[in-house]
């Protein structure tokens, strides 16, 4: 992971924050690049594959934990008794063993004084041992009549029991009552039955017991067919002749009585080892069988009763192997999906957790800066500021800039125009506005255009915005008066949305408001701010001096500088009435772009940090409190929670339905109550909160392959393919775009290599119209 999020992996401009879309060094804009012709066909990068993989299998495991849970392909129908005239008189006035196999019906009795314990529906966890310790106890043999479904969970006891001398026979995979099946359906049942036992005990058994069966003279003309079929896939079908009844729980004394035959004769005894509450079988067998031994009683497998060849068959070759690889994906399935289980408690615990912290926290910051007379400390009247980077913003850059010009507060603008191919600097120029200068600089990136307009700010407190972004009037002012306290740093703005009015704008307004700034308000009454945003934050020249101003070493340069910033004991706060509005992404690929390099950004800030843990003293808060929870609720719990929702398609799909859909309304009563109150907040209408249910089902699910992307990008050592987002110029500033602004011409402001970069410099370097004509404004290696 060190190796993937160190310096030299990420070391290109990001378009991290709303506003900040330009290539990378060394790329070209993917518009002027030809086209290429005979261009083999596109494949899926490894950073999409392996996200689709580990989903894909993860669906897959919970299908087949469905599938060996009987929650898939269950089927519970029981069919009533039907006509027996179909039935040969021979079987239904024979004995409990039925063979049909050739084609010929026979069937057998069980010798005088010899019983056959088969017991049904098994292997158990609890209760089969229990039953093993008993038969091993009194020397008794006995077969057990497994499921597939079972087996395939509890291997060992399958293994156990073969190893013990008992035989095991076939009980289908699923239980269903066969006589509903096709025989397509019933060869699937047998197969993976057979199969299931294969690769816990490494043998194949000829015996098979239908579900649901009872005696011979029980046959009718639906299960008869069923038998004959059997026969001819080459097994023998074994009923019984004393029913025990030990599912009814009548007590020990009954199920012992029902289960001795009369007159010495030999019996095939049914008893169940699995299904529920066994322990009655358990004491009853305890007491069985050694009453019945002492007066003349064998307790035999049934080959040994019939004095017949085993019915288990060695299994070796590829049909074993099938058989283990059965095993493990089961056993794998069920461990994956019990961790998963316990890993989504935790998540929900998280975010149950996260939001009543959100609400508590974020109400306690609102009431605290809204008190009558909560003043910062003396207003704060100086003039700042205002950079602005930009990179191909010409649909924008206008109204950026006069909604600059209309503020409440003195402010000197510097667009830095970072090797724009559109005329964003002429754009500017051209407005001809006082206190407005342009910085053309060859593409570098955001980091670097920032840094170079700081060298040319002219005031000790600096604002930074993006170049697709408005600033209310009241911003600037609103944004700067938490710098009466000299202990802050650096204060957060409220970004806001500004096209909200598509189904996608409207979502990320909702993920703005609920996520963005009530998080703010909560990790500001923590002291633990984890990032000034890119489209609206503030800082001290002196702060960034410190930390060494703004740096290219991850792909969210925002979130960095905030770190370094609390490392270096500066206080970071959120000014909630400084509002800016930002143009969001308005397609899937464009949002996707963007958070991608959010998610990878953010990751890479915390790896660079990572020391801060081990801080001390009072800049140590973010190193004990921020990291930890920005790791927490930022990086790994929304990596978990698509388990969520996971989750809650297998229960809605697999049952149990009604229970799962409550638990989920529950939770997104939880979401709606936190947006609620974070759009109260933030003053806002809740016409938005309609699509609310829609977001949680399909937006929240891209975010979630986006953090996962991100996590492996970072450990297979992926680079980030740069994409410049498209923007439409639809955010105007406060009263459209006629701000004020005057006539008089300003002079063109041209970087020169000469000039220079040291924070603090704020002495502007006037360049000459012939190096404006030369420039080469692409992106440069």
């Amino acid at each position: 992971m060190a190796a993937r999020l160190r310096r030299g992996d990420a070391r290109r401009p990001a378009d991290h924050r709303p506003g900040d879309r330009r290539p990378a060094a060394g790329r070209r804009p993917a518009a002027r690049r030809p086209a290429a012709r005979n261009r083999p066909a596109a494949r899926l990068p490894l950073r999409h594959l392996l996200p689709t993989l580990v989903l894909a299998a993860l669906m897959a495991m919970l299908m087949l934990r469905g599938y060996v849970h009987s929650e898939i392909l269950a089927d519970h129908r029981i069919r009533p008794e039907a006509a027996t005239d179909k039935v040969p008189e021979k079987i239904l006035d024979g004995g409990p063993v039925i063979d049909t196999r050739g084609g010929q019906a026979t069937s057998l009795r069980v010798p005088d004084h010899r019983l056959v314990l088969t017991f049904d529906d098994g292997p158990d966890p609890t209760w089969t041992p229990k039953v093993l310790d008993v038969l091993k106890k009194h020397h008794a043999h006995a077969v057990f009549f497994v499921t597939g479904t079972m087996t395939s969970r509890y291997p060992d006891l399958v293994r156990r029991m073969v190893a013990e001398g008992h035989e095991v026979g076939l009980h289908t995979f699923n239980h269903p009552d066969l006589s509903y099946q096709s025989y397509k359906r019933i060869d699937w049942e047998l197969s993976q039955n057979q199969l299931a036992i294969t690769g816990a005990a490494g043998v194949r058994t000829s015996l098979f017991r239908p579900p649901y069966s009872s005696f011979a003279d029980a046959m009718d003309n639906r299960s008869w067919p069923v038998t004959e079929y059997i026969g001819s896939r080459g097994y023998i079908t074994v009923v019984n002749t004393a029913d025990s009844e030990d599912w009814q729980k009548p007590g020990v004394d009954e199920i012992i009585r029902r289960a001795t035959p009369k007159g010495g004769k030999g019996a095939i005894v049914l008893m169940h080892d699995s299904g529920g509450d066994r322990h009655q079988t358990v004491q009853a067998l305890d007491r069985y069988l050694p009453e019945l031994q002492a007066r003349g009683y064998r307790f035999d497998n049934l080959t040994e009763a019939l004095g017949a060849p085993s019915a288990l068959t060695p299994v070796t070759g590829p049909d074993l192997w099938k058989g283990k690889a059965w095993i493990f994906l089961v056993q794998a399935a069920d461990g994956i999906t019990d961790g998963l289980g316990v890993c989504m408690a935790l998540v929900g615990g998280l975010v149950i957790a996260r939001f009543a912290l959100m609400l508590l926290l974020s109400g306690a910051h609102a009431r605290r800066v809204r008190r009558p007379g909560f003043r910062w400390g003396e207003p704060v009247t100086e003039p700042v500021s205002v950079l602005v980077p930009a990179y191909n913003e010409a649909k924008c850059i206008e109204n950026t800039v006069r909604s600059l010009m209309a503020g409440e507060h003195p402010v000197e603008v510097v667009v830095v125009d970072d090797g724009s191919a559109d005329g964003t600097a002429d754009i500017v120029e051209a407005l001809n506005l006082p206190g407005v200068r342009v910085v053309r600089q060859p593409n570098a990136g955001k980091p670097a255009a920032l840094n170079r307009g700081i060298a040319h700010a002219s005031h000790d407190l600096i604002v930074m915005m993006d170049g697709d972004t408005v600033f209310e009037p009241s911003t600037v002012r609103e944004l700067v008066q938490p710098f009466g306290d000299p202990r802050v740093g650096a204060v957060a703005g409220n970004a806001k949305v500004g096209n909200r009015n598509s189904l996608i704008g409207a979502w990320q307004h909702i993920e703005y408001v609920m996520g963005f700034n009530l998080d703010r308000r909560m990790y500001d009454t923590l002291r633990c701010m984890p990032t000034i945003p890119g489209a609206v934050g503030a800082f001290r020249r002196s702060a960034l001096k410190q930390v060494g101003g703004m740096s290219d070493d991850t792909l969210a340069e925002d979130t960095d500088i905030t770190m370094a910033l609390h490392r270096a004991g500066w206080r970071v706060v959120y000014a909630e009435d400084a509002r800016a509005w930002t143009e969001a992404p308005e397609s899937v690929q464009q949002l996707w772009s963007q958070r991608y390099r959010w998610s990878y950004g953010t990751m890479q800030a915390i790896w660079k940090h990572r020391r801060a843990l081990l801080d001390r003293g009072p800049s140590g808060r973010f190193g004990r409190v921020g990291l930890p929870l920005v790791s927490l609720f930022m990086v790994v719990a929304p990596l978990l929670a698509p388990l969520i929702d996971i989750f809650l398609l297998y229960g809605v799909v697999f049952g149990p339905t009604q229970k799962t859909i409550l638990a989920w309304l529950g939770v997104l009563a939880i979401q709606a109550t936190c947006a609620a109150y974070a759009f109260r907040l933030d003053r806002e209408r809740m016409t938005h909160l309609i699509s609310l249910p829609l977001q949680q089902i399909l937006y929240r699910q891209l975010m979630y392959v986006v953090l996962l992307q991100s996590w492996i990008t970072a450990l297979t050592g992926g680079r980030l393919r740069w994409q410049k987002l498209r923007r439409t110029g639809v955010v105007e500033a406060p009263g459209g775009p006629g701000g004020p602004g005057g006539p008089a011409p300003r002079e063109r402001v041209r970087v020169t290599p000469e000039m220079p970069e040291a924070l603090g410099t704020s002495e502007a370097t006037t360049a000459t119209s012939e190096a404006t004509e030369t420039t080469d404004r692409r992106p440069v290696a």
